[in-house]
């Protein structure tokens, strides 16, 4: 364990250094009052030691100026490896089984998810109240992890009817986690959402579960392809819904999906968003919570305009 000097924010994340994180919680601390904070990345491997997750966890529990930590690809495992290190799971994170904030109150450990608030604000900068009930439009969400549990729970819970989309088709290439999107939909009361759950690696299939959707629908990247590894979910063949909406999670990175999306936006009257807005959404909502500031729309707002600088 690392004694800090200075009160000490984590990122559990792949490539932490090339994140725009490192750029911008400087000047976000100095906006937000904190003084002399510093954020440090621990950069972890896909599918990392359960003892490598552990340790991360245990810097923060025992150190009394490591406050807390935002993790990005490694939700769900740092709570399977840590989760007897927590005092107290917030009710999301007990729902998606899955810890994206580190926290401190009072001397205890609190593991919170942030993504179901955080995606579904990012979404509505995009996507109109009344869009799902008005268009018939479906999702197609390419990923089953942190991000697509966390947005498959928005729309479980908290999203009124005429803000739910007909159809939901989950795809991963991992069948536990699929199994633990299906338990938790059939935890929760009715939704009117028919879900499909489709385990898959070919991505000519993702392509064909694509053609198959609805005009209007939403098609999101949540794999991590693109940034933590290489690729797309889907071929340069592959064609997006009519009068759709192609979201890609990521903000840097190769985001082939992004390029793939952005080439059919005339030809398919596509709307094209990326992760950026996500990002900082999530990242405000975060540092807030673990450093206790309130993050207002006009903080806010000044948070954005210094981070897209340093973008």
């Amino acid at each position: 364990m690392i004694t800090q000097t200075v009160p000490t924010m984590y990122f559990f994340g792949v490539t932490t250094g090339k994140s725009s994180s490192a750029r911008m919680f400087p000047h976000w601390a100095k906006i937000l009052g904190l003084k002399n904070a510093q954020l440090v990345g621990i950069d972890l491997p896909i599918n990392a030691p359960p003892a490598d997750y552990r340790a991360a966890v245990e810097q923060i529990k025992y150190d009394p100026l490591s406050l807390g930590a935002a993790v990005t690809t490694h939700r769900i495992n740092v709570l399977r490896a840590a989760r007897d290190l927590f005092d107290e799971l917030t009710s999301d994170a007990e729902l998606c089984e899955a810890v994206s904030c580190i926290f401190k109150r009072n001397g205890r450990l609190i593991g919170h998810v942030v993504d179901s608030y955080t995606s579904a604000r990012a979404m509505r900068q995009f996507i109109p109240a009344g869009y799902w009930s008005r268009t018939n439009a479906d999702i197609l969400c390419f990923g089953a992890g942190g991000a697509a549990v966390a947005i498959t729970t928005y729309f479980l819970v908290r999203a009124a009817s005429a803000d739910r989309p007909r159809r939901i088709v989950l795809v991963s290439r991992n069948p536990g986690k699929l199994a633990f999107i299906r338990q938790l939909v059939a935890s929760l009361p009715p939704s009117g959402i028919v879900f499909d759950y489709v385990e898959n690696t070919d991505p000519r299939r993702n392509d064909f579960l694509m053609s198959r959707l609805p005009p209007g629908s939403l098609v999101i990247n949540a794999t991590g392809m693109g940034k933590d590894t290489p690729g797309s979910p889907i071929t340069d063949t592959g064609w997006f819904p009519k009068n759709g909406i192609a979201w890609e999670l990521n903000y840097r990175g190769e985001l082939d999906f992004l390029r793939q999306a952005q080439r059919q936006k005339a030809l398919r009257q596509l709307q094209v968003e990326d992760g950026w807005n996500f990002f900082l959404i999530g990242w405000a909502e975060t540092i807030g919570t673990i450093f206790g500031v309130s993050i207002t729309p006009d903080l806010f707002a000044q948070l954005a305009q210094s981070a897209a600088a340093v973008r």
